[in-house]
Parts: C-alpha cells; sequence; structure tokens
C-alpha cells in the first residue's frame, strides 16, 4: 500500500484503529479541509495582478461581476457568471474586434491565478504571431464564473475567448488553476461548447506543458470555427481527443 500512496496524492490505504480512521490520517484530512476553504475565501488582489500583466507588455483591464461580495458569489452562482451594471457600461469601450480575448477570473481558488495566470499569459502570448492575432485587453474580473467569459467576449467581438480562472479546491489540491477556451462566445453557450485545461499548478500540470495544450487548441479552434466535444486535436503522446483535458 505504501508504494501506491508513493504515486498519488489521493488518500488511499488509511491507517485505522478500530472501527476509526488513525489520528494522524484524520488531522491531515481536517487540515486539508481547513487549506480548502482558506483557498475559496482567500483575497484576490486585482490590481496587483493588473500590474504583473502590465509588466509582461499586455493592456488589462479590471472588472467585477454582477455579486457584490465574496458571499453573495458563493450564495449566487448565477450573478457570477454576468458582469455588473457598471462593468457592462464601460467594457464595449475595450474596442474590438478581437482574434481573441484572455479573461482572469479569481474563480474558487483566487491565490492560484495570482500566481499562475501572468507567467502562463506571458509564455502564451509571447508564442502567438502578433500579425495574425489581434488580442484585447486582458479583461482581470473579480468575483467571476467561468461562463462570464461568455458575455466578455460578445461584448468586445472576441472571436475566441479564453477564461484563466480559479478551480475548486479539493482535498489534495487548493492551488489549482484551470483554462476554459470557447470559440464564437456568446451568452447560453454550454460546458460542452468548450474546452477545459485543469489541474495547473506546481504538483499538476505545469505551466509550460498548460501552454503548449492551450495554443494547440487555440489554432485548432480558430481553424474550425469551433470549440468543444467536437473540436478534434491531435496531442503528441496522446490519441486523438476532443481537447477536454
Amino acid at each position: 500500500m505504501s508504494d501506491l500512496r508513493a504515486l498519488t496524492m489521493a488518500r488511499v490505504g488509511l491507517r485505522r484503529t478500530g472501527n476509526s480512521i488513525a489520528t494522524r490520517d484524520l488531522l491531515d484530512f481536517q487540515l486539508a479541509h481547513a487549506r480548502a476553504r482558506d483557498a475559496v475565501h482567500h483575497p484576490f488582489d486585482a490590481m496587483a495582478l493588473g500590474n504583473e500583466i502590465e509588466a509582461i507588455g499586455l493592456p488589462r483591464l479590471i472588472y467585477e461581476s454582477a455579486a457584490r461580495d465574496r458571499t453573495e458569489y458563493l450564495r449566487r452562482p448565477d450573478l457570477g457568471r454576468r458582469l455588473s451594471a457598471d462593468s457592462e457600461q464601460y467594457l464595449p469601450f475595450a474596442g474590438g474586434p478581437f482574434d481573441v480575448v484572455f479573461i482572469v477570473g479569481d474563480g474558487l481558488s483566487p491565490q492560484a491565478v495570482q500566481t499562475q495566470a501572468a507567467p502562463l499569459l506571458h509564455l502564451v502570448t509571447s508564442r502567438l504571431d502578433r500579425a495574425s492575432w489581434n488580442i484585447a485587453p486582458v479583461i482581470i474580473v473579480q468575483q467571476a464564473r467561468v461562463a462570464i467569459g461568455d458575455e466578455i467576449g460578445a461584448t468586445v467581438r472576441a472571436s475566441l475567448a479564453v477564461m484563466l480562472i480559479g478551480e475548486r479546491p479539493g482535498l489534495s489540491a487548493s492551488d489549482s488553476m484551470g483554462v476554459y477556451l470557447t470559440w464564437a462566445p456568446q451568452l447560453g453557450r454550454t460546458d460542452a461548447e468548450r474546452n477545459c485545461i485543469s489541474n495547473i499548478r506546481p504538483d499538476g500540470l505545469s505551466i509550460g506543458a498548460a501552454t503548449e495544450l492551450l495554443l494547440l487548441l487555440m489554432h485548432a479552434a480558430r481553424a474550425r470555427c469551433l470549440s468543444g466535444v467536437e473540436l478534434k486535436v491531435a496531442v503528441p503522446g496522446r490519441i486523438e481527443t476532443s481537447g477536454s483535458y
């Protein structure tokens, strides 16, 4: 069983004392649960992230969802999928049309995007041909859910929306970032119409590997004018896949 534990962070082969879990494993579980809760409520410094993004040469704009605070965000997921009235009013000034808009949302793990969003954006944008990819200002959104990228992408008239967001913390990972790609974003898009690269974190999928997958998906989506389960891409070392990872 120790060999199996060495291969995964999952809680397998837990020790027992009688009918109960051993004290050490119970305390470890409670610590992981506390870290997951802390990750959800970790403050998101949108301005600091915006400064990092500007430092790598990308213009950025900061907006908010319709959720007024973290409590409302957690209780009303629907509000995190729409822009606030003020943001909706000013977002059209971002211009357009664009080939792609990158959106960064705090999601359910703000620290994940706080530390990983700027490095990933730097790698991805440095690999894109600026002569053929017209990139919108990076949109940073506070109290955001994945689907808010549909409204933003449609508003700025972007062909492709790429959403970087903190993923729901688990008991083995509280610092995971996900990337969601949607072709022709518009209100009402379903999860089946977007692709996801998940588990981007130091102990999971590296930023470098995530960059390679994202670039592959972006070019495939643009070439075929679609995303989601119908987007088939050939990933080196893998069988042909729908592009949801």
